[in-house]
């Protein structure tokens, strides 16, 4: 094949490619009103029960209230899941419907909806791609712009990449950062009229909150429970695109397939926790085909060959991730801080 042939039949096949794994996603993609309002029932009623059965306990047994808190925690994981299907349009056909029901998840998880929709949608639009880091995303360095950093740019980084404050200080973040967004890119009008609507909506359902059963059952049905959930959220944000075989390329060769199947992962998870975070752990479906319902992704994955090459996390081998701070551009991998130090760097 001549070099003037080439691109042409380069283009052709990028585009059969692309028709083959629309083909493949279809029959899976849409929303079920009926089944979006099961699940809606049967996330929304356990937790309101759940939150109120730790407030009742108090006043019996302390160490019976902090027991419920993680049951707790799970259904909120799961309230956030709900909120992203929300924000995909998979959830319910209706925008003006998925509007509502994520804006009010949103709340319960302290989120602007609108705001973390946009987000999100960059996040899909760039994961792996070096030259459009920032969206949704843990902050990575590569080793050259690691190296390149002062010193105390270097130990600040460390702090940020440090397990202990991802898991322990996300939570903080996920709280305390969402509360105000500057005008950007990313932040137009609707997305700060989603902020500041979120906040006042959570100032008035804390205060109403205090005012009915105390701030003891506040801070012990709901804040703790929160801050757990966050934590594992913070994880799992972790592991879906943090990985030694990670996908991370600049822009000019950045593809979409590519970066959803290589870049996203398959974590693996006993029924309850798959069920509880939503089938979530089955990102690279998502990230390929992010219409898809949570309640059709496993079906997608076992039903088509294309998903079958993406990289498996399981619990163990996604903590050990944590541990993975940098990209290595000239090996084509995620390493630690110490595999730096070890080459003289």
């Amino acid at each position: 094949m001549n070099e003037a042939a080439r691109p042409r039949q380069q283009t052709r096949d990028a585009s059969a490619a692309e028709t083959d794994w629309r083909r493949a996603v279809e029959p899976y993609t849409g929303p079920n009103a009926r089944r979006a309002s099961l699940q809606l029932v049967t996330t929304l009623v356990p937790l309101a029960l759940l939150v109120w059965g730790a407030h009742a306990a108090l006043s019996v047994s302390l160490p019976l209230a902090l027991a419920l808190a993680l049951p707790t925690a799970g259904l909120l994981i799961r309230t956030f899941i709900l909120m992203h299907d929300c924000a995909h349009g998979s959830f319910f056909a209706s925008r003006r419907l998925n509007d509502i029901v994520g804006f009010a998840t949103g709340v319960l998880t302290l989120t602007p909806f609108v705001q973390w929709r946009r987000d999100h949608a960059l996040h899909h639009a760039s994961s792996g791609d070096l030259d459009r880091r920032g969206h949704g995303d843990v902050p990575t360095l590569t080793v050259r712009e690691y190296l390149a950093r002062s010193r105390g740019g270097r130990l600040g980084y460390r702090i940020i990449r440090h397990p202990m404050l991802l898991l322990l200080g996300g939570p903080f973040h996920l709280a305390m950062n969402q509360r105000l967004r500057g005008r950007s890119a990313a932040t137009g009008s609707a997305q700060i009229a989603s902020v500041w609507s979120t906040n006042l909506a959570i100032v008035g359902l804390l205060s109403a909150a205090i005012l009915t059963v105390g701030w003891k059952s506040v801070l012990v049905a709901y804040l703790l429970p929160y801050y757990l959930a966050a934590s594992a959220g913070v994880w799992l944000f972790y592991v879906q695109h943090q990985f030694e075989d990670a996908y991370w390329v600049s822009h000019n060769d950045w593809n979409y397939l590519e970066a959803a199947l290589r870049g996203s992962t398959h974590l693996r998870l006993s029924p309850l926790l798959q069920w509880v975070t939503g089938s979530i752990g089955l990102h690279h479906v998502h990230h390929v085909a992010p219409k898809i319902p949570n309640y059709r992704l496993q079906s997608c994955h076992d039903e088509n060959a294309l998903f079958h090459r993406s990289p498996v996390v399981t619990l163990r081998s996604g903590t050990a991730a944590l541990r993975l701070t940098l990209w290595d551009e000239d090996r084509g991998r995620m390493i630690r801080f110490r595999d730096v130090a070890q080459t003289g760097g």
